[in-house]
C-alpha cells in the first residue's frame, strides 16, 4: 500500500468552491533508464487518477512517464452535498489505491 496525503476541507458552505490535494508516494519508474546491471528497468507508473463525489466523476487524469515520482495533483470542484470524495490511482502491475474523505455541506 502506497503512502497519500490529502489535502481537502471537512466542510463547506453549499455551491462553495472547495481545492482538493493530493500526493501519492510512487517511484514512477519510465521504463526507459537502465539498472546498475545495464538493463533497461521495468515500467513502474500510475496511469490513472480519478476523483468521484458521491460516485459522479469530478476530475481525472491520465499520466504518463514524464510525470515524476510521487505525483501531486490539485484540483476544484463545487461542494453541492453531504457526501464522500473518493480518490483513485492506478498504474502498472495491478497497482491500485482508493482513499475516501468526507464532506459535509452546510446551508
Amino acid at each position: 500500500m502506497a503512502r497519500t496525503l490529502i489535502s481537502a476541507p471537512t466542510s463547506a458552505k453549499r455551491g462553495e468552491v472547495i481545492e482538493i490535494r493530493a500526493t501519492i508516494g510512487h517511484p514512477m519508474e519510465t521504463g526507459f533508464r537502465p539498472g546498475e546491471d545495464g538493463k533497461i528497468l521495468p515500467r513502474n507508473i500510475i496511469q490513472t487518477f480519478s476523483c468521484r463525489y458521491n460516485g459522479e466523476l469530478v476530475f481525472s487524469a491520465e499520466l504518463f512517464s514524464a510525470v515524476s515520482a510521487n505525483p501531486y495533483i490539485a484540483f476544484h470542484t463545487v461542494a453541492t452535498d453531504n457526501g464522500t470524495l473518493v480518490l483513485n490511482w492506478e498504474g502498472d502491475n495491478g497497482f491500485t489505491q482508493t482513499e475516501s474523505i468526507s464532506l459535509a455541506v452546510t446551508a
